[in-house]
């Protein structure tokens, strides 16, 4: 049986400890005075192996002589056991786990999502290791109980180890973001590695994914901030590292850098066609101009070709659905949130760290979500913008209505009516949890008559403004 080595690495008050990537470039160099083995495996603490195969169908890519020498990785896609049957909070993030990894794997590789993945050690060190008295094909002969092996693995775990040395920026996990997976496989990356999507039917790994929507709203906050770090410095995936991967990795990672940038444009859908509906101001082409088939057009289009995508990916159109409502849940709320505390730290207001993800729930929580209805139960300010939205997007629509029975001239504004009613629609779930529901997990009263407020105040606004 292989050894089982718990290590709990030293912190000091005012020493930055960079959260999970410290811990994991303390594992790193701990393991390189143990055994320094040419294979290190990640793996988050929630997730167990599914597969005895895994390590074999890993090896097979990392040993194969004919295989590009530059191949550091082999990621694994997450995988998680106590999805409900439509997967209401999107919590299989099949974009990210699936469908992308599939497309990045015909260019330098998918990029690293944090755990079940194969690195040849040699992708942390960018050579021959520097942990003291080591290089990278030396297995240590000491027993791990040796007093010696064990002296050294205290000494690089120690709190001051990493001062004035290369770790955390070309060696180990890079530092510098809250999303050190997409840190550091990207740089790699960069630096001339490659690396390969495994994706067998048998999941390799397994794990548990948020059932509660508030947690999943903030592990996409913490995500988001993380992203925007990386995306705003020095190593931006649009002028960093261009020449090494190319412009369509380049774009690929892009894609994720900026991903909370969509806040912008979902947050005007959610409001800005509705109160323009509630004053009367056409902001879309009429029925009878072409352009407003255009519109059609591109809606429909881009909605059947993620729709496909899905489908093609083994997923359902009920997985589909719930995965474009989160997406656009993300888009007002935590996408929105993580923009603005970017924003903050940059001038200086406010500082964040790494929130743990909690999941562990109580009997009627995993019973309501078993039963696919959505978690509210807290008072988050997360929920604000989406019960702002929801009201919103329902009072204009309502007023719409009452203008067709008044047989006003709505030809200019259908497409506004069209676009309420689609958020409608969507935020179903929202409405149930303000008015219908009794239980626990019902949306909190104080944030129903908060968000309300806000809806009203918009509505008064609008109202008072002079037509343009």
């Amino acid at each position: 049986m292989p050894n089982l080595v718990y290590v709990s690495r030293e912190k000091r008050p005012g020493s930055p400890h960079h959260f999970k990537a410290g811990a994991l470039n303390v594992l790193i160099r701990v393991s390189a005075t143990m055994t320094n083995a040419r294979v290190v495996l990640t793996l988050d603490s929630d997730m167990h192996s599914n597969d005895p195969q895994t390590p074999l169908r890993a090896l097979c890519y990392l040993l194969d002589p004919d295989m590009d020498p530059n191949l550091g990785f082999v990621q694994f896609p997450q995988a998680f056991h106590g999805i409900n049957k439509n997967d209401i909070y999107a919590g299989e993030c099949i974009h990210v786990y699936q469908i992308h990894p599939i497309g990045m794997d015909g260019l330098a590789g998918p990029m690293h999502v944090g755990t079940g993945c194969f690195f040849r050690r040699e992708v942390f060190s960018g050579g021959p290791s520097r942990t003291p008295g080591q290089s990278s094909d030396h297995l240590v002969s000491k027993s791990i109980g040796n007093k010696e092996v064990l002296a050294s693995a205290h000494h690089v775990s120690a709190w001051n180890y990493e001062n004035q040395t290369n770790w955390g920026t070309k060696m180990g996990y890079r530092y510098g973001s809250l999303c050190e997976d997409y840190c550091t496989g990207y740089r790699l990356h960069c630096e001339g590695w490659k690396s390969i999507f495994c994706n067998p039917k048998r999941p390799a790994f397994l794990g548990r994914a948020p059932i509660n929507l508030n947690v999943c709203l903030n592990q996409s906050k913490r995500w988001g901030v993380g992203l925007l770090e990386v995306g705003f410095c020095k190593h931006s995936p649009i002028v960093f590292g261009l020449m090494e991967i190319g412009p369509l990795m380049g774009l690929c990672y892009a894609n994720y850098a900026f991903r909370p940038l969509w806040s912008i444009p979902i947050t005007i859908y959610a409001f800005l066609p509705q109160l323009a509906l509630l004053k009367g101001v056409s902001i879309f082409p009429k029925v009878s101009e072409p352009r407003f088939f255009l519109y059609i057009f591109l809606f429909v289009g881009a909605y059947t070709q993620d729709c496909l995508d899905f489908l093609l990916s083994g997923a359902t159109i009920q997985r589909w659905w719930s995965t474009q409502r989160v997406w656009m849940m993300r888009g007002v709320s935590s996408f929105s949130f993580s923009l603005v505390e970017y924003l903050l730290k940059c001038i200086g207001i406010s500082q964040f760290g790494f929130n743990v993800t909690s999941k562990v729930v109580d009997k009627e929580q995993s019973k309501r979500y078993k039963q696919g209805i959505f978690e509210f139960g807290v008072s988050s300010p997360l929920f604000l913008p989406l019960t702002t939205a929801a009201i919103m997007n329902l009072v204009s629509f309502l007023w719409g209505m009452v203008l067709i029975f008044k047989k006003k001239n709505l030809e200019g504004m259908l497409l506004q009516m069209l676009l309420a009613g689609f958020v409608m629609v969507n935020c179903w779930p929202i409405y149930e949890a303000m008015v219908l529901r009794t239980d626990r997990g019902r949306m909190p009263t104080r944030t129903t008559i908060i968000s309300i407020f806000l809806a009203w105040a918009l509505c008064i606004i609008v109202s008072v403004s002079p037509k343009i």
